[in-house]
This record gives C-alpha cells, sequence and structure tokens, in this order.
C-alpha cells in the first residue's frame, strides 16, 4: 500500500489517507535533522525549554479540533475531552526538572583537576507512536528529546495520522525550527532501512511486540538506542481488608475506559474467596450502566474499538473461553455491530489455559478469579509472558509493598491503577520490552554520558 489509511471505526468511512514518503524522501528527511541538531544542542537549554513549554500551550489552544478528530480516528467518546490534560502534565513535569536531570554530575574541583559528567544527546530520535493515546505516548518522548538537545522524526500509527501533524504544527508555529521536529508517514520496510542505515541514535516504540520485535532485529550491529514499551497482561490483586466499592469502581474504570485499549489497562483481576462474589455482582451493574456508541455523542461512556480487527481478536478471546467453560455476566448491548462496536464483558469461571487470561486483549473484557491467599495471588500474577504495571488493593502498606516486591512487572500500584505518574519512571519486564521513560531516567535514556577528566596545569 502506497498510502496511509485511517479507517475511521464510526462508521466505517476513510477519514484520513496520506501518502507514504518514498525510501529517498524519508532518508533525506534524517540527514535534514540530523545537520540541524548539532545547532539546537548548541541552544541555551533554558531556551529550549520554553519552545517546549509554547509548543504544549499550542497543542492546548486545537484541543476543540483535536478531540472530535480523535473521535473520528480511534473512537474515543468526546465527552472525556481529549488528552490534553495528561499530555501537559507529562511534559511540563519533564521541563520543570530538565536542568536537574540535565545537570553535569561534578565529581570533583581541585586545585589540579576538573571532573565531570556531562549529558549529551543522542543526536535524531525517532519516536513511533502507538493510536490508542497517541498525543500522551508521543509527548514521552517528544518533550525530553527536544529539550534534551535531539532532533525528532515522529511517526504516528496508521490510525491516527492527525496528531503527528498536528503536533509539528504547533510546535513549529513557536519557533521549534522545521527539521528539530518532524512527522513522517514512512510504512514498515522503510522505517527498518532508516534504522539499518544508522541514522538514528535512539528508537522509542510502543507497540505490539511482534513491532518491538521487528525494531530490535532492524537494529541489530547498529547499537541504535532502543526504548521498547510493548504488550500488557496487567492484573489486578483485591485483599480481603480492601475498600470493595473502591477497588469494584477503580478497576472495571481501568479494564474498560478507552473500550480496555489502554497500555496499563487492567485485563485480570483475582479476588480473595471472601469477596469475590460481592465484587463480581458490584463490576456487573456497573458495566451493565454503559451506554455504548457513538463517540461523538456526549452521551456515549463507551466507544468502538479502534478497529474490526481489534473487536474481532476480542470477540475470538471471548469465545474461545465460553467454549472452555468460562460464565459471560453482561448480555449483548443492542448498539453491539459485530464489528467495531463491542459489548463489554466480564468473565468468571476463567484459567490460564484461556486465551482472555493469558493473550493481550486490548479491549473491554476482563477475567476475574477468585484466589486463596497472597502466594496463589502472587503465582498467578506472575504467569504471564508480559509485565508493565499491578493494582493491589489492601489497606496494608506494608503487605502492597511485600507482595509488590514478589511481582514482576515494571510500576506497582496501591489501591489506584491505570496511571502513568510522569516523576515516575515508566518501564516494564518481560515481553513489555526495555528502557524506561519519563522521570529522570527518561532524560538519561534519551542522552550519553560523556566524562571529562581535566587537568589544569
Amino acid at each position: 500500500m502506497s498510502k496511509i489509511q485511517c479507517i475511521s471505526p464510526v462508521d466505517g468511512s476513510i477519514y484520513v489517507e496520506r501518502d507514504f514518503l518514498s525510501a529517498d524522501a524519508a532518508r533525506e528527511c534524517a540527514k535534514r535533522a540530523a545537520a540541524a541538531q548539532r545547532h539546537w544542542a548548541l541552544r541555551p537549554l533554558q531556551e529550549r525549554i520554553e519552545l517546549v513549554r509554547a509548543g504544549v500551550a499550542e497543542v492546548g489552544r486545537m484541543n476543540d479540533e483535536i478531540v472530535p478528530e480523535l473521535a473520528w480516528q480511534m473512537g474515543r467518546p468526546v465527552r472525556y475531552g481529549g488528552e490534553f490534560g495528561g499530555f501537559e502534565e507529562r511534559a511540563l513535569h519533564m521541563v520543570e526538572i530538565a536542568e536537574r536531570a540535565l545537570a553535569p554530575i561534578v565529581v570533583s574541583k581541585t586545585v589540579e583537576f576538573d571532573r565531570l559528567i556531562k549529558r549529551i544527546p543522542h543526536g535524531v530520535v525517532l519516536v513511533v507512536a502507538p493510536w490508542n493515546y497517541p498525543y500522551m505516548t508521543a509527548i514521552n518522548t517528544v518533550a525530553p528529546a527536544l529539550i534534551a538537545g535531539n532532533s525528532v522524526l515522529l511517526k504516528h500509527a496508521s490510525q491516527t495520522p492527525l496528531v503527528g501533524e498536528r503536533m509539528v504544527q504547533a510546535f513549529t508555529n513557536v519557533g521549534v525550527p522545521a527539521e528539530i521536529f518532524q512527522n513522517v508517514f514512512i510504512d514498515h520496510a522503510t522505517t527498518s532501512m532508516l534504522i539499518q542505515e544508522n541514522l538514528f541514535g535512539f528508537v522509542n516504540f510502543t507497540g505490539s511486540v511482534r513491532g518491538g520485535r521487528a525494531i530490535e532485529a532492524a537494529a541489530a550491529g547498529t547499537f541504535t538506542g532502543l526504548g521498547l514499551e510493548l504488550g500488557g497482561k496487567d492484573p489486578g490483586y483485591v485483599m480481603e481488608d480492601a475498600n470493595l466499592d473502591a477497588a469494584v469502581n477503580t478497576l472495571i474504570d481501568g479494564a474498560m475506559f478507552n473500550a480496555g485499549q489502554c497500555c496499563c489497562g487492567i485485563e485480570r483481576i483475582y479476588v480473595v474467596e471472601s469477596l469475590f462474589n460481592a465484587f463480581v455482582e458490584k463490576a456487573v451493574d456497573l458495566v451493565q450502566g454503559y451506554t455504548l456508541g457513538n463517540p461523538l455523542d456526549p452521551e456515549t461512556t463507551l466507544g468502538p474499538m479502534a478497529h474490526t480487527r481489534f473487536a474481532a481478536e476480542v470477540r475470538d478471546q471471548i469465545s474461545d473461553a465460553l467454549a472452555q467453560g468460562a460464565t459471560a455476566h453482561i448480555p449483548k448491548f443492542a448498539t453491539d455491530d459485530d464489528a467495531a462496536y463491542l459489548s463489554p464483558q466480564i468473565l468468571t469461571n476463567v484459567t490460564h489455559d484461556m486465551r482472555v487470561m493469558r493473550d493481550e486483549s486490548f479491549g473491554p473484557v476482563v477475567g476475574i478469579m477468585s484466589i486463596a491467599d497472597d502466594d496463589e495471588a502472587v503465582a498467578r500474577m506472575n504467569d504471564s509472558e508480559f509485565g508493565l504495571t499491578v493494582s493491589l488493593w489492601t489497606s496494608d502498606l506494608d503487605r502492597a509493598m511485600r507482595v509488590g516486591d514478589q511481582i514482576e512487572t515494571g510500576t506497582v500500584f496501591m489501591n489506584r491503577c491505570d496511571y502513568l505518574d510522569p516523576s515516575l519512571c515508566w518501564t516494564g519486564c518481560k515481553n513489555t520490552g526495555r528502557g524506561g521513560g519519563l522521570s529522570e531516567i527518561g532524560y538519561h535514556n534519551l542522552t550519553r554520558p560523556k566524562s571529562y577528566h581535566l587537568k589544569k596545569a
């Protein structure tokens, strides 16, 4: 295919079409970025910080147009107001910590020697961003990369092609040079070619495990730095001393919000036996109150999935589970069209032999299992190829720490879930990927250390 096509989940129409760049044109974009980056890195840090701050504000001024665009592109209901709140929170946190995070580490200053370590930008950073939270996931890397002195090429998912255009327009409007932040429409083969040709100092990819493996394969032998946030199957664990109503409301929202299309969404829940029946009853009541419909309607609380093929995978997982003995608790909604509009579902009598408890679902379905104790819960939660977040529900902080220390994951939440705190490193383990974004560690990953050993005489 020579074009990107965004098929809108709202009505199945072609909402956006863009031509792919040729291999030569894409290569020239990377080379222009490399040439301009040297000058960008020499500009004062405070100047780069203020330009990024202004670019973020400019995106905010576009929000009235962005919100319906997101509904058309990937199906999130307009009632939720888009992503600017999280987008701004993450970017401005990286603005506020930049001077500290990028400051030289002074080892010693004596009469004879100055010894220090500086943080040096990689050069050109390629950001390959996903469609599910297209603004927030992109800004995680774009803001600190630019502040640190890198130039950025942004390749957005074919489901959200307008996002990269909007972001680049906003940042260039406020004075970021056009060569420093570029939106590129390139196919998978061209992306791999550019990486293989060693045209990037760092590549940040958010997407599937298969996509992450393709990035790693392309980078093999180039020594290009990689940040990979891949799949997830995030669990929640409700202990006997949990606030039951809060656990139900938060975990089910974490499973169903954005039609379940969240990197750190809750995909499996383990509840201590004494609370299991009450938890399921409350969860079913909550989900039955959702309104599945057109995301442009302000009454809609659950929009379509971003693409019919994503919904088909979730339906297949549910069918597989039911065939193996699972119990479905939510009747089919009247607005379920057997295509992108998919009814939410809660399953019990599930096992880890079922795909719905093992494979990434990335949709509005969650399996709930009864658990005897912490040991069983830890074993179940670790029985996964993924490790992004875990959500623990208890009033005992020490217990949460003790259980959390045993879980193979990047983030441990207590009494909350499905939130990215920009002051903490966003990271994962196992097939969820490697590297880390945001926080001071995010700056460290977008730069390299350079040591200075200076003899004065």
